[in-house]
């Protein structure tokens, strides 16, 4: 076994960390986007574009606000998740509450085990995890939507990115970690990638009056 897994001892941690587990998917599971989206008017965010209860939805119902709560409560669960989790028994059950919070959201029990795309979660999971790693992720975001102007791509390539970043800060743990979790986003963003690669994926809009 590589030397970074011994810092768990599966044995005597496998109740706390089965607890983790289900402690972030229960908390991950709240449909923050499909609540938002009907307090605000908008019906059943799910009979709306794509029909996923991510953010990205609910801002094509015209909601702003609840798009915005949508995002800043989907990454704050799993933030959420970890830091309760490491204050009650340390790293290595953190890692497993964000990963149950990153499950709980694409997978919400309520919801036919159909939810959103995962990515405000993992943001929210990887600054809870290791903040420098979750700006670079956050910087990584923005700096290839400025570019490429396209809102998946941009989030395809932070987490591709944020395993690498664990690695490069000696977070190999981590890291690990972060792979699933991009693997993870990768095919529940399939579709956008078939599309990015036909040219046809929707690009962020530009301001009005910009240059």
């Amino acid at each position: 076994m590589p030397s970074f897994l011994n810092v768990i001892d599966w044995t005597d941690q496998l109740t706390y960390l089965a607890a983790a587990l289900a402690f972030g998917y229960a908390l991950g599971s709240v449909p923050f986007g499909l609540l938002f989206a009907r307090w605000a008017g908008a019906g059943d965010v799910r009979s709306i574009g794509s029909g996923n209860i991510g953010a990205t939805n609910v801002l094509r119902t015209g909601k702003r606000w609840a798009a915005l709560a949508t995002l800043l409560c989907d990454g704050g669960k799993g933030a959420l998740a970890v830091l309760i989790a490491r204050g009650w028994h340390g790293e290595a059950v953190a890692i497993f509450a964000g990963l149950g919070a990153f499950l709980g959201h694409l997978f919400p029990v309520w919801l036919g085990f159909k939810g959103g795309k995962g990515v405000a979660t993992f943001l929210g999971v990887t600054l809870a995890l290791y903040w420098p790693v979750g700006l670079l992720a956050l910087a990584t975001w923005a700096a290839v939507a400025a570019t490429a102007r396209i809102s998946s791509l941009s989030a395809l390539a932070a987490a591709c990115l944020v395993p690498l970043y664990m690695f490069a800060f000696r977070k190999p743990l981590d890291g690990i970690f972060e792979i699933a979790l991009a693997i993870l986003i990768l095919i529940m963003h399939r579709e956008n990638i078939r599309r990015i690669r036909a040219g046809t994926e929707p690009r962020i809009r530009a301001k009005r009056g910009s240059a």
